[in-house]
């Protein structure tokens, strides 16, 4: 009866979305559509991915590496016609410190920190304005933590202000357990998210994983894929593959999801593939409540001994 449980439990962790623990209790699409570096293909290849399927998307105020006005003109073309509605879009996207900037930055490079905070996110709130409703993103995430801790503390602080009503949950990207351990334990708003890249040199952040799933924080990796060809290739995602019907790519992001409370990056240019990725998990979620519950489990065991978690 243990063993059941617990293989469902693993099973079920490929459930469509997740709940953050912010103050909204958002839920979160268990695959995001990633933004990065699609210049001026961001606005059409996110309006196909919504139309494939994604429901969630993430972007940053980085003109150096992201369009987010793209995304958002993608976003809102849906809208438009009648794909979605903004409620059904998860929204996410960054504030990014002068040192990740180039030239062209969403904010008076001479303000101060907090008035820099302010000026990119009501540019970020502008972008997805959707005509007749107040704006409000569904997830603020600082893009890397600043020079200092102290910094650090003030842009929190500042983003605080936006919460719950403009930014529904607050989170950190490229983060080291110290500066997590410092925004769980003394501010205000909680992080509800944490996204960093998962790959060997980090040891799949085993350990800040760990650390996330005990906080009720959702882990987002990127890099997942492209980091990742010796994984893509391993034993236990070929069992998940031919068990369940899929490519090899939705086995993969499977047994990823099936390590906790995760969520992956996904950003494929292939209109194709993002049907795939997204069928493809539900398909082998589907497999492994049912026919394939005891070989799903021993791969998930196998995954986890590649990446060294036990």
């Amino acid at each position: 009866m243990t063993q059941a449980v617990t293989i469902g439990a693993q099973a079920s962790a490929l459930a469509r979305s997740l709940t953050l623990n912010g103050p909204g209790a958002t839920k979160i699409p268990r695959l995001v559509y990633g933004t990065a570096w699609k210049k001026d293909q961001t606005a059409d290849l996110v309006y196909t991915a919504i139309k494939s399927g994604f429901r969630g998307v993430d972007t940053a105020a980085q003109p150096k590496h992201y369009d987010e006005p793209g995304v958002a003109a993608g976003v809102k073309r849906a809208i438009a016609e009648g794909i979605v509605q903004r409620e059904d879009i998860y929204i996410q996207t960054k504030f990014t410190a002068p040192a990740g900037q180039n030239h062209i930055t969403p904010y008076d490079i001479n303000a101060s920190l907090a008035d820099k905070v302010r000026q990119s996110v009501n540019s970020s709130l502008k972008n997805f304005t959707i005509a007749g409703q107040e704006p409000y993103l569904d997830s603020l995430v600082l893009h890397s933590p600043l020079d200092t801790l102290e910094e650090t503390i003030t842009v929190w602080e500042t983003l605080e202000d936006f919460v719950p009503q403009q930014i529904r949950n607050l989170g950190i990207s490229n983060t080291s357990q110290h500066v997590l351990d410092v925004t769980y334990s003394k501010m205000k708003i909680k992080p509800a998210i944490v996204q960093n890249r998962f790959h060997e040199r980090t040891r799949y952040e085993t350990e800040l994983r760990a650390s996330c799933q005990d906080k009720g924080i959702v882990f987002q990796s990127f890099w997942t894929l492209t980091a990742n060809n010796a994984l893509l290739k391993s034993y236990p995602v070929s069992k998940v593959a031919e068990g369940a019907g899929v490519d090899r790519v939705p086995a993969y992001y499977s047994l990823v999801l099936g390590l906790g409370k995760m969520v992956i990056l996904d950003g494929t240019t292939n209109e194709a593939h993002m049907a795939e990725d997204l069928e493809g998990i539900e398909r082998v979620g589907q497999w492994a409540e049912g026919e394939g519950v005891n070989v799903w489990a021993s791969a998930l065991k196998e995954f986890k001994k590649a990446i060294r978690e036990q």
